[in-house]
């Protein structure tokens, strides 16, 4: 079955709305310097030796006419990024002519509003018996969930699904089996924003996974997945939101297809451990291909999932040389936006696709001494080039790994 892209919404640190985006995209901006929303660095009274975290924040959100000032104080900030991005996608595919009760709406990741709850416990340290009732509701993810359905009238089905940095590609593969077997007529499938506390930060740094000690007085040259200089990955907010349908529906209801997904594959490593695994990486890409129909010749373009680790870089690299994609052209979406976790999978196939539309491939920052000179890279100038058949990959702790076949 062919999988319809009939919508698309982004929000990011680079731009707010497909327009706005795609323009920072193409001119490879980025937003990377000391995180300064509250709850991200470690307390100004604990003493240490650490350098502050760095990476990349949206700095003003800008809110339709239609969600009320006290609707936006109930909200997480995931929440109101996820219902700001949801409702651009909403209107780009038109869902107003579809039935809501024939709509659903999946969100990606678990837990991804850590730095709200963090500030709120140390700021009723001591007081805890006046917690909000509210917060009995707004610490479950479903919270954002329902509160998204109620704004946009979605009635089909709702849930979240996780995969830790691969949710964003296993919710999308999640609401294609839900189109598959006919439960629904259209998904809309939201990449949630993971607002990360100093809490998370300073355990991944500890675990040697976020960079940058290097780079802390420099952030513009820290985030660098797959140069020889990476140290980490560097946290990026953004959320991305898509409208997917079957393709015969879609053409059915004269609904634009921005794109079609032909093939999707997923494999577990069956390890809990973040560690990467070549033979995992190597498996989906071979089954997103095969149910696409299509051999790795016929790839003109990899989004990778690219980090900026030390060993998942290069151990991606030589899972693509395995698969035979040396000859496609590849860049690191990463590099502009830094790794937005649960939402990361799916605004990469945003990008891929936005790419694709645009014949053009973004350029990468601060990839000057690639890994693995034999890839076909873009550096530091976008290029021209028309890409028939992209593959997107995700990959996350405890052996999650995906792999996603687009074309036009």
């Amino acid at each position: 079955m062919t999988i319809a892209v009939t919508g698309i919404g982004i929000t990011t640190s680079i731009g707010q709305g497909r327009e706005e985006f795609t323009q920072s995209l193409f001119a490879g901006m980025h937003k990377f310097s000391v995180l300064k929303r509250e709850g991200r660095q470690l307390p100004d009274d604990l003493e240490h030796d650490f350098a502050p975290f760095i990476g990349a924040e949206i700095s003003e959100l800008r809110y339709p006419d239609d969600l009320s000032s006290k609707q936006l104080r109930t909200l997480s900030w995931s929440g109101r990024v996820a219902a700001v991005t949801a409702r651009e996608a909403w209107q780009n595919a038109n869902l107003d002519s579809v039935d809501g009760h024939r709509v659903g709406l999946i969100l990606s990741g678990s837990n991804f509003q850590q730095r709200e709850q963090a500030v709120m416990h140390r700021q009723l340290h001591g007081n805890e018996t006046f917690t909000r009732p509210a917060y009995g509701i707004s610490f479950m993810d479903t919270d954002v969930a329902g509160f998204c359905c109620e704004y946009l009238g979605v009635h089909g089905f709702s849930c979240s699904t996780g995969g830790a940095s691969a949710s964003g590609q296993f919710a999308l593969i999640n609401a294609i089996n839900f189109l598959e077997s006919g439960s629904l007529d259209a998904c809309i499938v939201l990449g949630m924003l993971t607002d990360l506390s100093h809490w998370e930060l300073q355990a991944l740094r500890s675990a040697g996974a976020l960079g940058s000690e290097r780079f802390a007085k420099q952030p513009e040259y820290s985030a660098r997945p797959f140069d020889k200089d990476r140290d980490g990955f560097i946290f990026g907010e953004c959320c991305g939101a898509l409208v997917i349908e079957k393709a015969a529906h879609a053409s059915a209801r004269q609904a634009k297809s921005l794109a079609l997904i032909t093939g999707w594959g997923t494999f577990i490593d069956g390890n809990r451990n973040p560690n990467p695994s070549l033979e995992g990486e190597k498996s989906a890409i071979r089954l997103a291909l095969r149910q696409a129909g299509i051999t790795a010749s016929d790839i003109d373009y990899v989004n990778p999932h690219g980090t900026g680790s030390l060993l998942g870089d290069a151990i991606e690299l030589e899972a693509l040389a395995q698969s035979y994609l040396l000859h496609a052209r590849i860049n690191t979406t990463k590099s502009l936006l830094g790794h937005g976790l649960a939402a990361a999978g799916l605004v990469e196939v945003i990008v891929t696709i936005e790419q694709m539309i645009a014949g053009r491939l973004h350029p990468s920052r601060n990839l000057q001494k690639p890994l693995n000179d034999r890839f076909f890279w873009v550096k530091s100038q976008p290029e021209i080039c028309k890409i028939k058949c992209a593959l997107n990959l995700s990959l996350g702790f405890g052996g999650m790994n995906s792999a996603i076949c687009i074309t036009q």
